[in-house]
């Protein structure tokens, strides 16, 4: 079994919510940034806060031992974590984005996930230091929040796991 902690000191993970609107989507970011040990949310804009009955159902508990922070303008954060050197990617469909497989990630990372309908906002966009995205095979263009930032997550945190 991995060091959890040795993990979250030397590898941090953070995850930034841009103006995410369902209270569900928020639980769901939270239980699995528990999955994967992410070291603290940012939940920017109209981000739901806990507590909240609503993030509870679907965070089952991980909103009470997770490290969170509400930031109104989402940019701000962005620009704070850049001071801190920590490398600050959004998850979005963008002409210049890479592929989320194809990514070779750096930490401390801080991953920024956007709203349901309009995606992480274009003043975030130009000020994060990279762009990845998720391909769609299908008619829509976008996956549910919640379940693409699992996806990209999990990809990312192949790079945390610490050899034996």
């Amino acid at each position: 079994m991995q060091d959890k902690e040795k993990i979250k000191q030397e590898l941090p993970f953070y995850v930034i919510c841009d103006n995410i609107r369902s209270l569900e989507n928020i639980g769901s970011i939270f239980r699995t940034a528990d999955a994967l040990n992410v070291n603290k949310i940012f939940l920017c804009g109209i981000c739901g806060k806990p507590p909240h009955q609503k993030i509870s159902k679907s965070a089952l508990g991980a909103e009470s031992w997770i490290d969170w922070e509400y930031y109104s303008l989402t940019w701000r954060i962005v620009k704070k974590l850049k001071k801190e050197k920590v490398l600050v990617v959004a998850l979005e469909q963008a002409k210049n984005s890479t592929l989320y497989t194809k990514f070779k990630p750096k930490f401390p990372l801080a991953l920024v996930v956007g709203n349901e309908i309009k995606g992480v906002l274009p003043s975030v966009l130009k000020r994060v230091n990279k762009i990845i995205s998720l391909p769609m095979f299908g008619g829509k263009e976008s996956l549910n929040v919640a379940v693409a930032f699992g996806i990209a997550a999990y990809e990312i945190n192949k790079a945390r796991i610490l050899p034996s």
